[in-house]
């Protein structure tokens, strides 16, 4: 039977520890329930929310709707000589997949290490961290059609991946739940370290020659000291998007900001780095309210302890509206607002 909960909090399921609450709550933990749940009918004129591990979200009211707790566990694997393919549960909290995988030698995850949520919520968002996406080892999901009610695979050129983008927040939004993801990983995978902040660590720990489990411990060492703990303090990581640029308009930027932070993006393009136009602008640390920017990166938008959502985001805007003064660029949420 099918354990529907109403008027249940939310602030234990979002990491900004909002307190809002929902007016229908139920974890799935078998696929198979997602048909028999539809099936009653109940929920055709209310909202609908599918929640992984709520490291994406903020609140801005009570949800009036139907809250999808994902909670579809379990991890399979399928050697094929030296490529791995990894299948978890979209409940599986995604860093518990990372240090499986890590711990096996099987490589392509490890620096996307301590990402806060769960595996069903990567390839939507297709979760990125120092050069590495999840595009890069997606091999399938399969998920569940809320229109036909039927099972569907989904392969890496169906997703249509991009930078922090998907099919599913785009032209299939809210239309699928995603059940289950592939992953395929490589033994013997060589190590993505071309980041600076990498390289430095490693240079530190005098590891000349990194393996992946080297990388996973210095990406969560430097994760650690860069980011809040959402379970010490409410936040969702990273609450902006880095910009991305043409040429043309870099350059002219460039010429204004000589000293600005870039990376080179896909196509010719440039990708900024939104926390140091944050800081630029004064805002590292910075404390409005119950809310605020982290001290030590000012990508990160913190609940200070009684903050409402409505005051994270009207915070979020002033950010955006003073660096788009500055710097003529304008800044994206990555975090979800509801």
């Amino acid at each position: 039977m099918l354990d529907i909960q109403r008027n249940i909090s939310l602030k234990p399921y979002n990491t900004f520890r909002i307190p809002v609450s929902a007016h229908a709550f139920i974890a799935i933990n078998d696929e198979a329930d997602l048909p028999r749940l539809f099936a009653q009918n109940d929920w055709a004129d209310r909202p609908l929310l599918v929640l992984g591990g709520g490291s994406n979200i903020l609140f801005t009211k009570d949800f009036e709707g139907l809250v999808i707790k994902m909670a579809i566990g379990g991890i399979q694997v399928k050697e094929q000589g030296d490529t791995v393919l990894v299948r978890a549960g979209a409940g599986v909290v995604w860093n518990d997949l990372v240090q499986y995988c890590v711990a096996r030698g099987y490589g392509g995850l490890e620096n996307l290490s301590l990402i806060p949520g769960t595996v069903g919520a990567a390839p939507i968002q297709n979760i990125g961290a120092y050069g590495v996406e999840v595009k890069d080892v997606f091999a399938s999901c399969r998920a569940w059609s809320r229109k036909t009610g039927e099972f569907k695979t989904f392969s890496p050129e169906e997703c249509d991946f991009a930078y922090r983008e998907s099919v599913f927040k785009n032209k299939l939004k809210d239309e699928y739940i995603i059940c289950s993801v592939c992953f395929k990983l490589q033994k013997n995978a060589p190590v993505q370290i071309h980041y600076g902040a990498i390289q430095q660590e490693l240079q530190q720990r005098q590891i000349a020659q990194p393996g992946i489990a080297d990388v996973a411990a210095v990406v969560s060492a430097i994760r650690v000291s860069k980011l809040p703990d959402p379970s010490t303090i409410g936040n969702a990581g990273s609450f902006f998007k880095n910009p991305v640029l043409d040429a043309a308009q870099f350059t002219a930027l460039q010429a204004r900001f000589p000293e600005i932070v870039h990376y080179p993006a896909p196509g010719g393009k440039m990708k900024l780095a939104a926390g140091w136009l944050i800081e630029q602008c004064g805002y590292k640390g910075k404390v409005s309210g119950h809310t605020g920017t982290w001290k030590n990166q000012a990508l990160v938008l913190v609940n200070h302890g009684g903050a409402t959502g409505q005051e994270v985001y009207s915070f979020s805007e002033e950010i955006i509206e003073t660096v788009d003064s500055r710097f003529g660029v304008r800044l994206e949420r990555e975090v979800n607002i509801l």
